[in-house]
């Protein structure tokens, strides 16, 4: 096997896999495509070779116990979506909204996704299903796009999770921060907070288009076709049927209640921070987010298991032929999963990361390389589809030479940080993404198509912020 150096090469395989997921709408076989030609090129250019290294290497994705973790938190979440929505929690949640009249317009929909996305921030993908979850049957009745959905969803996960220190997120970046000799790494952290410009323009720009329901480009013609009684293109692949989670011949038997939905969501959001004290050994940010969370939902299925059963709505038989079947339907979200981390873990071995950040690096001013150090995460996150990789290669970079300039490292923390959420947010290949799609019950493709230009527009504008930054450091 040759000893790749990293350079332009090192680019095609997450390319490949972006560019075949936009054209041919085919998520799986664009993320194959990508591994294969990852480590064909390892392989010295021999494809069976990169081929049996690429079987080989994403089946060492199981390896991990934390991706395993990932994974599985993939198929429990199903499980807990099933649930949740065979119990009647879902209709009994939106039964009890519109006794209370709360949600009676297309704007009080759009509201109340964009509010439960904040309030649910202890993990992104948690957040996503949650808000998907109570949103999907609301947009669908009040003829609100499913793209849009997503786009509300997607845009209240990650770019809010990373505003939140005391989460699975926080604690990883304060992680990195204490590992690279930052003093006071949470101050540090807190004081990036109101810099970390991406993300916050990111959720305030979702908040006006909640509120004013501003459309641009695919979404204009997504939010026409939902008017007129059409839910998806015609030829669109949802990422899921809600049926298929919850079908009439499985549902309870009692009246639809909102306790049994809000109760087990409840449970996983207090038990999210006290799963990360105890994988911490006491110490939130050293607990183990991919663990915590896994036991966060396995909690909030354990407790609507219990309800379910007292209320006698239905039998431990029929639970867990929900469970089951709630996890089956989501092992096409768990396959695209795998295949999105062995995609990561060829790009690593590539240096696909390394050769982009090192690519700009240089000696630049405060007012170009603080606004670079952005763009660059930002095509790192993209390219790969990944948030906390991203963090893991920017950090490093940007920290140490914050403190060899003398320049406060809160800024130059933002602005990785941000560039990170960039991709986590717009990228085909991102997990949240998909999962954004899977939520909202659309096409994945779709999904990024509609929810790209806000992402541009507030690429944009947190690269002129941090350029007004760099300027005054």
């Amino acid at each position: 096997m040759q000893t790749i150096e990293p350079g332009w090469i090192s680019l095609l395989p997450p390319l490949l896999a972006i560019a075949l997921a936009i054209r041919t709408r085919q998520v799986y076989l664009s993320l194959a495509a990508g591994i294969l030609l990852g480590w064909t090129i390892v392989e010295g250019w021999n494809p069976l070779a990169g081929l049996a290294r690429s079987l080989r290497e994403t089946v060492g994705v199981f390896t991990s116990v934390d991706r395993t973790e990932v994974l599985l938190f993939t198929l429990a979440i199903g499980a807990l979506i099933a649930t949740v929505e065979t119990s009647g929690g879902v209709q009994g949640f939106v039964k009890e909204l519109e006794r209370r009249n709360w949600v009676t317009t297309p704007l009080r929909a759009r509201l109340l996704v964009f509010i439960t996305g904040c309030v649910v921030f202890i993990e992104s993908n948690i957040t996503v299903l949650v808000a998907g979850s109570i949103g999907r049957p609301l947009f669908d009745r009040f003829r609100v796009s499913r793209e849009k959905l997503a786009y509300l969803v997607d845009s209240t996960s990650a770019p809010i999770c990373i505003l939140i220190p005391l989460n699975a997120w926080g604690a990883y970046v304060l992680g990195i921060l204490g590992e690279l000799g930052v003093e006071n790494p949470l101050g540090v952290f807190v004081a990036s907070i109101p810099l970390n410009f991406y993300a916050l323009a990111a959720v305030l720009l979702a908040g006006f288009v909640t509120v004013t329901g501003f459309d641009l480009g695919p979404m204009r013609r997504a939010e026409e076709r939902t008017r007129g009684g059409q839910l998806l293109w015609e030829g669109a692949n949802p990422m899921m049927d809600p049926e298929t989670l919850a079908p009439e011949a499985l549902r309870a038997s009692a009246n639809p209640r909102a306790l049994n939905m809000i109760l087990p969501i409840a449970t996983m959001i207090v038990a999210m921070p006290l799963f990360l004290l105890v994988t911490g050994g006491g110490d939130m940010r050293q607990g183990s987010g991919s663990t915590s969370v896994l036991w966060a939902v396995l909690a909030g299925l354990a407790c609507a298991w219990v309800l379910l059963l007292a209320q006698r709505a239905m039998t431990v038989d029929t639970l867990t032929q929900t469970g089951l079947r709630g996890a089956g339907g989501l092992v096409g979200l768990a396959l695209v999963l795998l295949l999105a981390l062995a995609l990561a873990d060829v790009a690593k071995a590539l240096g696909t990361g390394t050769y982009v950040a090192e690519l700009v690096a240089g000696s630049l001013s405060p007012a170009v390389f603080l606004p670079l150090v952005f763009l660059v995460g930002a095509g790192v996150s993209f390219a790969t589809g990944t948030s906390w990789g991203t963090f893991a290669i920017m950090l490093p970079i940007a920290v140490p030479a914050a403190m060899a300039l003398g320049l406060p490292v809160a800024p130059f923390v933002a602005a990785a940080l941000s560039g990170g959420i960039f991709g986590d947010h717009a990228s085909p290949i991102s997990d949240t993404t998909i999962i954004s799609s899977m939520a909202s019950a659309t096409d994945h493709i779709d999904h990024v198509r509609t929810q790209l230009p806000y992402a541009f527009i507030a690429g944009v504008l947190a690269t002129l912020a941090f350029g007004i930054v760099g300027a005054t450091l």
